[in-house]
């Protein structure tokens, strides 16, 4: 019998090509977590470990939208450590309760100051407990998970047939990392970073609210390099929910809103180019979203 721990089953996820289209996405909601940033928490958190960063006993401190607060307390606890995650007040009450069920200390910054105010308290918690922050929007290994691991697996799934790959901005780790590694591969290949209408940092918005978790958080992340990015597509809230519930029902795939910006961007793609494969991912479960009435 081969039985696995919870921590082995990060990674290898299906790909997935919706019907009738020319477009192929990682399934990354099937990641233990629910979300894609399980990859990079449990790089970090190694990477961690190894270089004696993090050693026994001491409190991991993560500011985040959500996802990777779900993904550092999973690995987090599951290795023995407590875990502070400091999220903005007006993300999904899910996306809360399951950290706090995971065994995860949640802390709330006011909605207004957006992710740049978890950082700023993160940052005093772990001065506070001489702990370890994987810090998620500097951290390298962020980027790195993707460039070991998710990028790999989908151009070999793909059998190494991709002409665009399409992806939205949080922390920056997924597009870093996935972009990196196709370009090495076909330098020719298109790039594009998807943003919230009104908001796009890279196209020098200013930060505000939007309804699209997990990305847009107002700012350039420092691991991305931007000369990676061949185009930018803003979403709106009511693109991104409609194409997210659409998902549901012409593809059975319940994922949350950040997917149906991936999705709605990828399909803008290739209605310019309809003989192009167009790769994402889907980055989130629906089921983290119910209580904002989005979907």
């Amino acid at each position: 019998m081969r039985a696995y721990d919870v921590i082995e089953l990060i990674g290898n996820t299906p790909l997935i090509r919706l019907r009738n289209e020319n477009i192929i996405a990682k399934a990354e909601f099937l990641n233990p977590g629910g979300s894609i940033k399980d990859r990079p928490a449990l790089a970090m958190i190694e990477a961690a470990e190894r270089n004696g960063t993090l050693k026994p006993g001491m409190k991991i401190v993560e500011p985040t939208s959500g996802n990777t607060g779900i993904g550092i307390t999973l690995v987090g606890v599951a290795k023995g450590y407590e875990v502070f995650i400091v999220m903005p007040e007006g993300m999904s009450e899910e996306r809360k309760d399951i950290i706090k069920v995971l065994g995860g200390n949640l802390v709330l910054t006011p909605d207004s100051e957006s992710i740049a105010g978890a950082v700023q308290k993160a940052e005093e918690l772990v001065k506070k407990f001489s702990g370890y922050m994987p810090n998620q929007f500097k951290n390298p290994v962020n980027a790195l998970a993707h460039y070991e691991h998710t990028a790999p697996e989908l151009w070999e799934q793909a059998g190494q047939k991709i002409d665009a790959f399409v992806s939205g901005i949080g922390s920056g780790g997924t597009i870093q990392g996935i972009a990196s590694f196709l370009k090495e591969r076909r330098p020719d290949i298109m790039i594009v970073a998807v943003e919230p209408k009104n908001v796009s940092a890279l196209l020098g918005h200013e930060p505000g609210l939007h309804q699209i978790q997990g990305i847009g958080d107002g700012f350039i992340p420092d691991l991305l390099d931007v000369t990676l990015i061949d185009r930018i597509l803003e979403v709106s809230d009511d693109d991104a929910i409609s194409t997210t519930r659409g998902l549901a029902l012409s593809n059975s795939l319940l994922c949350g809103t950040s997917s149906g910006a991936n999705i709605w961007a990828a399909r803008q793609i290739a209605r310019e180019h309809p003989e192009w494969v167009i790769a994402t991912v889907l980055p989130d479960r629906a089921e983290r979203y119910f209580s904002t009435g989005l979907l």
